[in-house]
């Protein structure tokens, strides 16, 4: 009887091992292959190395964090620099990941050349449409086929409540056309893309209605949009599970589909206008904020699976803790732990909400 129970203590410790081997084996990419792609943010650098290796075990998708935004691939008038958004999307290619592009027209990173002419002047609303155009249908031709998602237009929504349209140089020159174009342009360019509109706050209820409003125009007026990206830059303050169905439904409802396309939770309240640090502040990853985080983590992504006919993908904004773009922003100094790996690239509580359910 006793080496029986040795035996049965044995198989069961076995087991137990064996269960969790495959629970630590089991991957993002895995677990939603039946729902969404889940993607991630990258830079060149990213993808050499052990992060590499974390990127093709976990993702199937990567978007360009910064070398497709203006600014980067076309500093001057007659110049391209293409070698680091064609890198990112060789690696895709050679290792079977989607691509993502991001971004064809945002207010930032938007080189000064694009505004003015020789005397340093503004341009002219036809002048300015011209170049938003040629810029448009050079990138998008080059990764034609290539890129099969693009966020054509970034943040043209107001933060302002009493406004809809952001007063960027684009709307101060062309109004609301520079947006209706950029569109029209993409999709001339690679009729089988799909055409996002981006932006973030998007379940704040104002802004969200505001975004509402921009995309009925669009979808009324027949401009190829059809997905609208929902950034995701959230915390573990915001938002609350019926702001976010509430988004997702409203702007599904007028035929479009839905991506998480810069995922992040920030273990801070998120604001834009934040500049000074706090006494408030801390710096320190406590056992309270991961298990706040990782909460929220569980309570988005089981909506999302909820919504699986309606999201077409999620995206991490960055891989790790190791280097995130909330670091030092908006409080200079003060660093950030927003994601589902460790800053030693291990997965946290929150990695294993996400996957085990």
């Amino acid at each position: 009887m006793q080496k029986h129970l040795v035996k049965l203590a044995s198989v069961l410790c076995l087991s137990a091992s064996l269960a969790t081997t495959n629970a630590q084996q089991k991957t993002l990419k895995d677990a939603y292959k039946d729902y969404f792609p889940i993607g991630v943010a990258v830079m060149p650098q990213s993808l050499r190395g052990d992060e590499a290796k974390l990127i093709l075990q976990q993702f199937n998708s990567i978007t360009p964090e910064n070398s497709m935004k203006m600014g980067a691939i076309h500093p001057e008038e007659n110049r391209y620099n293409w070698a680091d958004a064609d890198s990112i999307v060789a690696f895709a290619q050679a290792n079977g990941l989607r691509v993502r592009g991001h971004n064809l027209c945002w207010h930032e990173h938007t080189p000064k050349w694009l505004f003015t002419d020789a005397n340093g002047k503004l341009v002219s609303k036809e002048v300015l449409l011209k170049r938003l155009k040629d810029h448009i249908t050079s990138v998008v031709s080059r990764y034609k086929g290539k890129v099969y998602a693009w966020d054509v237009v970034n943040e043209a929504v107001d933060d302002d409540s009493s406004r809809l349209y952001r007063n960027s140089l684009w709307y101060q020159i062309c109004g609301e056309d520079f947006i209706v174009k950029a569109f029209e342009y993409a999709h001339k360019a690679d009729p089988n893309a799909q055409l996002f509109y981006n932006d973030y706050n998007t379940e704040r209820p104002e802004k969200r209605d505001r975004v509402y409003k921009l995309l009925k125009k669009l979808v009324d007026a027949h401009v190829p949009v059809n997905a609208v990206g929902l950034q995701g830059h959230w915390s573990i303050y915001e938002p609350t599970e019926k702001e976010l169905r509430d988004a997702i439904v409203k702007f599904a409802s007028l035929g479009l589909k839905v991506q998480i396309t810069e995922l992040d939770i920030s273990v801070y309240p998120w604001e834009k206008n934040v500049r000074a640090k706090t006494a408030s502040d801390i710096d320190k990853y406590t056992p309270e904020l991961e298990k706040k985080q990782a909460e929220q983590y569980s309570k988005m992504f089981r909506i999302f699976r909820e919504y699986k006919n309606v999201i077409s993908g999620v995206t991490f904004w960055n891989t790790s803790d190791r280097t995130t773009w909330l670091d030092h922003y908006p409080v200079p100094g003060r660093k950030n732990y927003p994601l589902l790996f460790d800053v030693n690239w291990q997965p946290k509580k929150s990695f294993w909400e996400v996957v085990n359910f």
